[in-house]
């Protein structure tokens, strides 16, 4: 098992982040500009935007904007604008920020990629590696294991972080893998159409921070965008969970229910909630029970997933 590290408590702020017809580049530049300020505003250490946020890109080809398959191209096309944008702002800030996932090309197949900043600029990624029925039967986008990708942990200031995109986080094995080889917090940006999608990634990550004894949180897309054919209609609320644990870790009560924030369903804004890796290591040494540590004792608990470990400073 690999050795956990503490680090600082820290903010992190969840977005419920809709889906713009944005006009041009300059309107997509000055609503992450507004985003990013007003989180770093309020002391945020780490920004964490949802999945398939980066599909408002497509607005800007007003060609492909309708089309389903060409609206995959129009937003690849742009990332390394879009990711400079974010290494910048990262640095001016200071923070961490897990920009909105994207598909993105990578020879003949497209992948789902969120990609991870730190505050020096510095960038990696985490690609989807379960695709759901939208992604491979309709869509054509590719799980990460199509490109040789796989799990990635990252070894950020704040602590050890892993990412699990919507959907992966319905897939145990993934989250423990990350948790066996040290994450304290794992994200689970979403995009779901319906209140029944929004509840199975919920679901999902609050059975993820049970098993695990870690916080696990959701940033979900919202709201209407009815000219996108991929992401027309967005329901979701962010939240950040954990164990629901009687015996107070680092001090702090957990509420009964393991819900440590949570946003109002559909609404576009921030919701913010403190992290504090210290209640981890409480946790998982001396919790009401021990599901981190009893994990390799039931039936059937099997080889895990390999899981890289990146330094991203």
């Amino acid at each position: 098992m690999t050795a956990f590290f503490l680090t600082a408590p820290f903010l992190a702020a969840i977005a419920q982040y809709p889906i713009d017809d944005l006009a041009d580049w300059a309107a997509y530049e000055a609503k992450l500009r507004r985003w990013v300020g007003e989180a770093a505003g309020q002391g945020a250490g780490l920004l964490v935007f949802p999945e398939y946020g980066a599909m408002e890109l497509a607005a800007l080809d007003r060609a492909r904007k309708s089309d389903l398959h060409a609206g995959l191209g129009a937003v690849s096309d742009l990332l390394p604008r879009v990711d400079a944008l974010h290494g910048q702002l990262a640095r001016e800030h200071g923070v961490h920020i897990l920009a909105a996932s994207a598909p993105c090309r990578a020879g003949d197949h497209y992948v789902n990629r969120a990609r991870f900043f730190a505050p020096s600029g510095a960038m990696s990624h985490q690609d989807k590696i379960m695709m759901t029925r939208f992604e491979a039967e309709q869509w054509g986008v590719s799980p990460a294991g199509a490109i040789g990708g796989g799990l990635r942990l990252f070894d950020t200031a704040l602590g050890r972080i892993g990412i699990t995109i919507c959907y992966d986080s319905e897939f145990p094995l993934l989250a423990r893998a990350l948790a066996q080889a040290g994450a304290d917090l794992i994200l689970a940006p979403s995009c779901t159409d319906s209140l029944h999608g929004y509840w199975r990634v919920r679901i999902g990550a609050q059975a993820r921070a049970l098993e695990n004894q870690c916080f696990v949180l959701q940033s979900p897309t919202v709201g209407d965008a009815r000219w996108s054919p991929a992401v027309d209609v967005n329901r979701g609320a962010a939240g950040l969970y954990g164990p629901p644990d009687a015996k107070p870790a680092a001090g702090v009560d957990m509420p009964v229910d393991g819900v440590l924030a949570l946003g109002e369903e559909g609404a576009a804004q921030w919701v913010y909630a403190l992290v504090d890796p210290a209640r981890v290591a409480d946790w998982r040494a001396d919790g009401s029970i021990l599901t981190h540590r009893d994990w390799a004792v039931q039936p059937g608990a099997g080889v895990l997933p390999e899981v890289e470990v990146v330094v991203l400073r």
